[in-house]
């Protein structure tokens, strides 16, 4: 919501994708220091929906790529300079939830990037993701989908808080909650951040993308004209998966001034989810480290870069409100990176 908002402000290149640079491009084509890679990288990406929505031209961000880059950070900075020269910007912005799990690699790579970290109510992020079944549990334990959502939430959001505050000033966080019910006031914290003016009734006209027409894993409230996006798990949930949710994920939630309906530390979790809350993070991290680290990589799932498809014409990236934190980074030549909810 936070990026297509800022798109609207009319400060950046909309580009209306996320770029998949380290969670998914890195991986699986290796050291870009390798001019064999960086051609297998080229061969690869003009296939994308993240090529087709950049407007760049095909020879020259291949000769580009090839003769210049040597790392992620070079390429999203060819990519999107390219894109924000194009468009006459000084500036340009990218989200994807999973650059929370880079934000030291890309500080690295692009010194002057900011992070902006979009986080919502893990309650409502578990909802979203277990309806649409995005976060996969072990076979064992289908049934608890719910659970393993938020744990999944609660291993990523305590991942790109931790990556943040290492990286200090260059790190800020804005709750989804206040970009739906307090959108100036939140954008006003925006916009000292990165140094613009985001002016509010400019975002309201322009409506790009989900600020017109709501991404959302409950579809019927938007056609029946109830869409509230914020404190869905009040009405989606039990008394009993509350209680239970909270009991998983309560501390965290109280950290970030959630108020809690349950006494988190007062319920007794079962055995089944004790054992969830200690084994799911350290999978996670584990498929994290086995992803980056080893020649496992270049396995990674590349379905989300929708190679060779049509685009959807409703031009909507499908799951993003349903996805667990945004972070964004912004720089005066560099850019701006969103991680979702």
């Amino acid at each position: 919501m936070l990026y297509h908002m800022l798109l609207s402000s009319g400060r950046f290149p909309v580009y209306r994708t996320e770029p998949c640079v380290f969670d998914l491009l890195v991986p699986r084509f290796g050291d870009f220091h390798r001019v064999a890679n960086r051609r297998e990288l080229m061969r690869c990406w003009l296939r994308t929906r993240q090529f087709r929505r950049s407007g760049l031209d095909a020879g020259e961000i291949t000769e580009k790529v090839v003769t210049c880059v040597t790392n992620g950070g070079e390429f999203l900075c060819a990519v999107m300079d390219g894109m924000a020269c194009a468009g006459g910007f000084q500036r340009w912005a990218v989200w994807g939830p999973d650059n929370l799990l880079y934000i030291p690699t890309i500080k690295r790579l692009i010194p002057d990037a900011l992070f902006i970290h979009v986080i919502r109510d893990g309650r409502d992020v578990a909802c979203a993701l277990d309806r649409k079944e995005f976060i996969r549990p072990f076979p064992w334990d289908q049934s608890d989908r719910l659970y393993v959502s938020a744990l999944h939430w609660m291993w990523k959001v305590e991942t790109g808080r931790r990556h943040g505050r290492a990286i200090g000033p260059d790190y800020t966080e804005v709750r989804f909650e206040n970009l739906v019910l307090h959108p100036e006031e939140a954008l006003a914290k925006v916009s000292a951040f990165i140094g613009e003016n985001l002016d509010y009734e400019r975002i309201r006209r322009a409506k790009i993308g989900v600020i017109s027409v709501p991404n959302t894993s409950f579809s019927e409230e938007w056609k029946s004209g109830s869409f509230s996006p914020v404190g869905r798990w009040k009405r989606q949930l039990s008394d009993d998966q509350v209680t239970q949710l909270e009991g998983l994920i309560g501390e965290l939630l109280a950290e970030l001034g959630y108020p809690l309906l349950s006494r988190a530390e007062s319920t007794t979790l079962g055995f089944r989810l004790r054992a969830m809350r200690s084994m799911y993070p350290v999978f996670y991290q584990l498929k994290e480290w086995l992803k980056t680290a080893t020649p496992l990589g270049r396995f990674v799932n590349m379905n989300r870069l929708q190679i060779d498809q049509n685009e959807d014409s409703r031009d909507v990236e499908e799951g993003a409100t349903a996805r667990e934190s945004d972070g964004l980074l912004s720089s005066t030549s560099s850019g701006i990176s969103e991680t979702r909810m």
